[in-house]
């Protein structure tokens, strides 16, 4: 069976809610507060807990943090590949939910900032695998050129899917360059997408990136409720998403990502795997926390309630 072998950053997040954010300078109290492990982590469980096996492939620290982010993880499942961890504890995020669901993040790097070619060669990726980048990765001078140069030296059998996240905005910087010719799918929200091509409109974000990726690419781009938009080889369909009301929308793509890859790994065709993804990032909104992602059975339940009625 394939793996996703996840490269990004595990990190504990320190998950606050509020009515809404203060002014600068201001204050507010928090209706509630706990850490949690988030960061890549949440990919994973979600990847993990609908079939898929996954592989840490990142540091994780000594201390406070890097333990719970063991915990999780051991918890889950989900296989550290790096068997030692680093002198430096686990980083830390502070995530803010406001009462409309919007999240706002602050975050610290710690152990999971840096990453070695040895690092690396812990987990061989075999041929089927997943493995996957964040775009946080090209931005940690510690682990940014090791990574890069490790994925474009994996065999054209094993699939690389690249997140770029919130930070990744154009593709001209030259590890960006670099990464684009090898990266099979791409995965993001839709405010990413915009921001990366410096276009206006979804429609005209996946012509641009079509442009910059190699034509065999398949993109997935995420449009909120909505559900998401996939293209590839010119292809393009909107699959629609879940009627909920949402909560905190935190982890809500890293639900959609990690169960779009274990539909995929497990021979779902595009369209049934991007309908299973927007069935877990509906069911995460509605739920408090990061790693909010269902298990199989209850987005099998969300799909059968919907098209039932």
């Amino acid at each position: 069976m394939p793996r996703l072998l996840h490269t990004g950053q595990v990190m504990i997040d320190l998950v606050m809610s509020v009515d809404a954010l203060p002014l600068s300078g201001g204050d507010v109290l928090a209706q509630s507060a706990s850490f949690e492990a988030g960061g890549g982590f949440n990919v994973m469980a979600a990847a993990q807990r609908n079939g898929l096996p996954v592989v840490y492939l990142g540091r994780h620290g000594t201390g406070r943090f890097g333990d719970l982010a063991r915990e999780a993880m051991n918890a889950e499942g989900i296989r550290i590949g790096i068997a030692h961890p680093a002198e430096r504890d686990t980083g830390l995020c502070v995530a803010v939910t406001e009462a409309s669901a919007e999240r706002s993040f602050i975050s610290y790097i710690g152990a999971e900032g840096e990453l070695t070619a040895e690092d690396l060669a812990s987990v061989p990726a075999e041929a089927g695998d997943y493995v996957y980048i964040s775009g946080y990765s090209l931005l940690h001078g510690g682990k940014a050129q090791a990574l890069v140069d490790w994925v474009l030296a994996l065999p054209k059998g094993i699939n690389v899917v690249f997140d770029p996240g919130p930070l990744v905005d154009s593709p001209e910087a030259p590890l960006m360059q670099s990464l684009l010719p090898r990266i099979d799918l791409w995965t993001s929200n839709s405010v990413e997408a915009l921001r990366f091509t410096g276009v206006s409109e979804i429609g005209e974000a996946l012509t641009s990136l079509a442009d910059h990726l190699p034509p065999d690419v398949l993109m997935v781009v995420r449009d909120g409720p909505q559900g998401c938009w996939v293209e590839q080889r010119g292809e393009r369909r909107h699959v629609p998403g879940f009627k909920v009301e949402a909560v905190d929308s935190n982890g809500a793509g890293d639900a959609h990502a990690g169960v779009f890859v274990a539909g995929l790994a497990q021979g779902l065709s595009v369209d049934d795997a991007a309908r299973r993804a927007n069935a877990a990032a509906a069911l995460a909104v509605t739920r408090w926390g990061p790693a909010t992602s269902p298990g199989a059975a209850e987005v099998d339940a969300l799909i059968r309630e919907t098209f039932a009625c």
